[in-house]
């Protein structure tokens, strides 16, 4: 299936040739903050369904409203108008049903990572004897098994975030959230880390929205992207990304890798968030002859 632009609220079909269910609505938000007698407006007119068990990614210049955006979903801000619903209920309170997974990791110095992981049920009251098997399943499911013991001060930034990420999965939650978790990791390792969710994502299946600044990151690990304008953040465009999972290091190679983030930039082209090369002033004759 090539690559196509596709409505903001028309669903892929799901494998049986079926509309797929909604998941996340997103209907007409706007999102306005007001502080000292002045406004900012965050987002404009945001329509948009997420399917159960996509895996969605936003790309957008900084300030565009991407993370307010997935707050709103969190249920930690409210809109100011419009309305969002997840698994068909109004989303009116801080969600729990949902893991969420920051750009910073957040752990606990004193804890170690297994610990950390089970902060989580910790905080929702339940028994983290219940759940030290599950901890330790996600844990080696990230890569970490050798070092459950370890104390995040004996960890690197990837495995940190690692960390987080098994922490919101921990109470099998069937909604992650996830703002920029690669955003303040080294190249290498926001590669292998990306590599390795979407493959702990095919074996969950979790419904995922996910904030990026990344086009690259963008296409290689979602199903749809949303390509949003500066502020007040809208919808520009949603692209269907047809490219085969797994989507391993050669992917870059594909055509449906290029033709995706070569549309993407050119829309960021088009409103002035990126600006195409322009050549450096060539030396007056003075100084050409002064240098040589």
């Amino acid at each position: 299936m090539p690559l196509v632009a596709t409505d903001r609220n028309a669903l892929p079909l799901a494998g049986d040739g079926r509309a797929a269910r909604a998941y996340v609505e997103i209907a007409n938000v706007n999102k306005t903050y007001r502080r000292d007698g002045r406004e900012t407006h965050a987002l404009e007119h945001i329509d948009l369904a997420i399917r159960a068990g996509e895996f969605l990614a936003i790309v957008g210049p900084s300030g565009c409203g991407k993370s307010t955006l997935l707050r709103l979903v969190a249920g930690l801000h409210l809109p100011t108008g419009g309305e969002v619903r997840v698994d068909g209920r109004v989303v009116d309170r801080p969600q729990t049903n949902l893991g969420i997974v920051f750009q910073q990791p957040v752990l606990l110095d004193w804890r170690t990572a297994l610990a950390n992981v089970l902060v989580q049920v910790e905080l929702r009251g339940m028994d983290p004897r219940k759940y030290r098997g599950r901890a330790q399943e996600l844990l080696a499911q990230v890569g970490l098994a050798e070092f459950a013991d370890r104390y995040p001060h004996e960890l690197s930034g990837g495995m940190r975030q690692r960390v987080a990420i098994a922490r919101a999965l921990i109470h099998d939650a069937p909604l992650l959230l996830m703002d920029e978790p690669f955003g303040a990791l080294d190249a290498l390792t926001r590669e292998q880390m990306r590599l390795d969710l979407e493959a702990l994502w095919l074996a969950t299946r979790k419904t995922v929205l996910f904030i990026t600044h990344s086009i690259d990151e963008a296409v290689l690990l979602a199903d749809r992207v949303v390509v949003m304008s500066p502020r007040p953040g809208r919808i520009e465009r949603v692209l269907e990304i047809a490219l085969p999972r797994p989507r391993g290091l050669e992917a870059r190679r594909s055509p449906v890798f290029t033709a995706a983030a070569e549309e993407i930039t050119s829309i960021f082209l088009a409103r002035g968030v990126l600006h195409p090369l322009t050549p450096t002033l060539s030396p007056r004759r003075g100084e050409r002859e002064r240098d040589a």
